[in-house]
């Protein structure tokens, strides 16, 4: 960060707490902003109160501007990144900190929660997200407060619960470019005179492909999902409160569609490869296919004793997951080298958390608990070679075991009316058991033997956090954060050797700095919120590919990321909505040589903007017979991307520019609306995966325009 760009930082900052000190006169005519409750520390709480940063999408926002997906969540929040090869393995970063290490014995370094239950494998990150009560995303390290340690960060997706006090229903039907047809409902009946309910929902998501496979004749990118989520919830008593919930996701598309983007002039097998840059088209060998089935089963006990509540939060969850692919996407007419790839994946997974908190009512919030996590995967990795005809196949087996064990606490203690003092620690254990084998297959290709492995290795560490809040003034909060993180080590998915089997990399972590404020004007009508913070970074897991096509994990040495976020939601006017957030993220190297003479000591983190904004105007405009009629646009930009950590060559992204938008009519009474709505209006091109090897750079692009109308009803 350069020193101008710091005293602009800082000044911002000091001119939004200075501001605190004599807010202005609140307008009559000016209207309150809706309350935002979060449960980012594990209980409820206004969004303007919580001492972290967190960036909220709530119901409203989730079903109008059609989140569905992770993907829809990053492009609306600066500090989050998304990257997918394929998109059923999503890859997820959040303020520079993330993993692309898929491999059975490998974990994310930024997490997904789905109703407080980690989901622990890429591939489970698969649901609708329908019926959600709203999307947390919060930055930095966490841990003593959720179960599952996490570096980077957490995306928290909350499902609406079951509800006892009132029967309620709803549908939703759209249809749109490229024969879309998507359906979705709900249910929700109370039970038992008011004592228990029952929530039903589902939906279905169809489109024709983005791509044509100008080979096969068929298109390619498609999309035919189905999730239903069924759940059962009861209060036998005042003080017990119980849920069960069941869901499941069934995913088929083919695809993805793969370009030779560039070639590596740098490189003899350059010679191989014909450079193929339209998004339209695809020429691959094959369609590929990606087919994922996912389920889970949570149980939630809760029991109020006269001086807390003692929870217990299970979960049981299932993957099967299969993909198949063209990697170069092109067929014999067009490369010389065809290359291909297989990805099998069975995973189980559990988890079982027990935990003791303050009531609402305490004056000083607390939480202690005990966490287990374990998982069982086994997985298949194919490497197709075909050269001149000559077919090379090489064959990797894993099996993997996680067993984690950590005990945490975590206080909030106010010192005064004002003054507030936060502090947290948690111990955390994993154990690994990995089996990985290359002994079938007809060739080696990315090892330099044959060998069948086994080890075994334990990975343990102590995190905390420790801060303080400090309220200026009512609705004025300046806060302090200290935070460290842990990810355990792991193991090489398709090592060249059995001593590079055996040899595993090491635990990395985070310790981050934040100083924050959040603000109200105007009665609610206007919301400023501002953080600055540094992140320590050391033996953070990177991944890079060997001469001989292997992929492998090393530990990269010592990064900062320092930065910069603002947000600002203000009505201005009855009716009209303007928000704006905006990240700026300083990710570089201060010690990382992953070869004898090769040093990237100041180089930017790879898939880190260092500029994000968002900007969503609204207008709600009242008819004269009382019906509404609602505008909104999202506008995003990111600034430039290295997918790769050398910051050289083709694995580099332009800046973007993404425009969505939409029109609601909403009926006098509520019951129904219609929406119209676009999606990439610009139709702006970018690459969402890119890698370098064989002498050409290979990648895909995100999808296209694409709009519709979606008819909604409610009971």
């Amino acid at each position: 960060m350069s020193a101008s760009s710091r005293q602009w930082l800082v000044c911002g900052v000091a001119g939004a707490l200075m501001s605190t000190a004599s807010p202005g006169r609140a307008q009559s005519a000016q209207p309150e902003l809706e309350e935002v409750l979060v449960t980012a520390q594990r209980r409820g709480e206004r969004l303007q109160d919580v001492p972290i940063t967190v960036t909220v999408l709530d119901a409203e926002q989730v079903q109008h501007a059609r989140v569905q997906q992770i993907g829809d969540v990053a492009i609306r929040t600066p500090g989050l990144s998304f990257d997918a090869y394929p998109a059923s393995q999503p890859r997820v970063f959040i303020r520079g900190i993330g993993s692309s290490d898929r491999g059975a014995a490998g974990d994310p370094s930024a997490a997904v929660f789905l109703d407080e239950v980690y989901l622990g494998r890429p591939a489970a990150v698969a649901f609708d997200a329908f019926d959600v009560e709203r999307i947390e995303v919060l930055k930095g390290p966490q841990g003593t407060l959720y179960g599952r340690n996490v570096v980077g960060g957490a995306i928290n997706v909350l499902s609406r619960r079951a509800d006892p006090s009132a029967f309620d229903a709803g549908a939703e039907v759209t249809v749109g470019n490229y024969r879309r047809l998507d359906g979705a409902a709900f249910v929700n009946s109370p039970l038992a005179d008011g004592k228990a309910a029952i929530r039903a929902s589902g939906s279905w998501r169809t489109h024709d492909g983005y791509v044509r496979n100008t080979f096969t004749g068929n298109r390619v990118e498609d999309q035919d999902t189905s999730s239903a989520r069924l759940q059962l919830a009861g209060q036998p008593t005042d003080n017990l409160r119980l849920s069960l919930a069941v869901d499941g996701t069934r995913d088929r598309a083919a695809g993805p569609a793969q370009h030779v983007l560039d070639l590596d002039d740098g490189a003899d097998e350059a010679v191989f490869w014909t450079v193929d840059r339209d998004r339209k088209h695809t020429a691959g060998a094959t369609d590929g296919y990606q087919d994922r089935d996912t389920w889970g089963a949570r149980v939630q006990v809760d029991w109020d004793v006269p001086f807390a509540t003692l929870t217990y939060l299970g979960s049981h969850r299932d993957l099967d997951y299969s993909t198949g692919y063209d990697f170069d996407g092109g067929n014999a007419a067009t490369n010389l080298i065809d290359i291909a790839g297989t990805n099998e994946e069975k995973s189980h997974f559990y988890s079982n958390e027990l935990r003791m908190s303050s009531l609402p009512s305490a004056r000083v919030a607390w939480v202690a608990g005990l966490y287990n996590f374990g998982s069982d995967t086994d997985r298949l990795d194919v490497l197709a070679l075909n050269i001149a005809g000559d077919a090379l196949d090489e064959i990797y087996t894993q099996h993997a075991t996680l067993d984690s064990y950590a005990a945490f606490g975590d206080v909030t203690w106010p010192l005064t009316d004002r003054l507030s003092v936060t502090g947290g620690v948690r111990y955390s254990r994993d154990e690994k058991l990995y089996r990985v084998s290359n002994t079938a297959g007809a060739a080696i290709v990315r090892a330099d033997e044959r060998f069948d492995v086994t080890v075994e290795r334990s990975y343990d560490a102590m995190t905390y956090r420790v801060g303080a809040s400090f309220n200026l003034a009512d609705d004025h909060l300046l806060y302090f954060m200290v935070s460290r993180g842990f990810k355990s080590g792991g193991f090489q998915d398709t090592p060249s050797s059995a001593a590079d089997a055996a040899d595993d990399f090491a635990p990395e972590y985070a310790t981050q700095y934040e100083i924050g404020q959040k603000s109200t004007f105007a009665d609610g009508a206007l919301v400023w919120n501002n953080t600055l913070f540094l992140l320590d970074y050391t033996d953070l897991q990177t991944r890079r590919v060997l001469d001989n096509l292997a992929i492998v994990t090393d530990n990269a040495g010592e990064a900062t990321i320092q930065g910069f976020e603002t947000y600002v939601s203000w009505r201005a006017f009855a009716g009209a909505r303007l928000t704006v957030s905006y990240a700026y993220t300083d990710a570089t190297f201060d010690v990382f040589s992953p070869e004898p003479g090769v040093d990237y000591a100041g180089n930017r983190i790879s898939r880190t903007p260092e500029h994000k904004v968002v900007v969503s105007p609204s207008y709600e405009w009242l008819l004269p017979h009382g019906a509404t009629v609602s505008f909104a646009a999202d506008y995003s930009h990111e600034s430039k991307i290295f997918d790769d950590n050398s910051n050289t060559g083709p694995e580099f992204r332009e800046p973007t520019h993404f425009v969505d938008a939409r029109v609601i009519y909403t009926s006098v009474d509520e019951r129904w609306s219609v929406s119209f709505w676009g999606k990439n209006l610009t139709d702006e091109l970018t690459r969402t995966f890119q890698g370098t090897f064989l002498g050409a750079n290979f990648g895909a692009y995100n999808p296209p325009r694409t709009y519709g109308a979606t008819f909604s009803w409610n009971y």
